[in-house]
């Protein structure tokens, strides 16, 4: 797809939502849907919420077509509040000719630890699907981690692994 959105699109999406002024409690929110030069439409939303308590969330998403079958869509959002904060995105794409792809991480951090993960899963145009996932999660409390990955493939089928770590860095069992 020529015209694919990309999680910049995204981030300009929420850059327009960020200049709506809200109080507490409060939300602004701004969807856009037009024709875009691709033949398609482009579709944006994008929503900003203030808690009572200083914390918030910003989220956004685009999505567009091409008029030959293609689309493409990014997504996203941030939520802070007193115990932490999180974050999410992803792409999804899907071809005309059946083929689609996908990608997405998040991160979460608090007074407990903190925790990331990223991934990808596509099929082709065949009905090929793979898929793979890492994920790392860490202890405030104890400095303990844990690293984690799994994969897919029709040939090996799901293969996942973990190792975890204590405070120095060594490897320990996992319970």
């Amino acid at each position: 797809m020529k015209h694919a959105l990309s999680i910049s699109a995204l981030g300009a999406a929420l850059l327009v939502a960020g200049f709506a002024t809200t109080t507490d409690a409060e939300a602004a929110s701004r969807r856009v849907v037009r024709a875009n030069a691709a033949g398609g439409t482009t579709a944006t939303a994008a929503v900003v919420r203030q808690g009572p308590y200083g914390g918030g969330i910003v989220r956004g998403r685009a999505a567009a077509t091409d008029g030959q079958g293609n689309a493409t869509a990014v997504r996203g959002g941030t939520a802070q509040g007193p115990n932490g904060t999180a974050s999410r995105a992803g792409t999804n794409t899907r071809s005309a000719d059946g083929s689609a792809t996908h990608q997405s991480g998040m991160s979460a951090s608090g007074s407990q630890g903190g925790v990331q993960s990223n991934g990808s899963a596509s099929r082709d145009a065949s009905g090929n699907v793979t898929q793979s996932r890492s994920t790392s999660a860490t202890s405030a409390v104890t400095g303990n981690s844990v690293q984690s990955s799994s994969s897919y493939n029709q040939d090996t089928g799901l293969t996942r692994s973990a190792t975890c770590y204590n405070a120095s860095g060594a490897v320990i069992a996992c319970r």
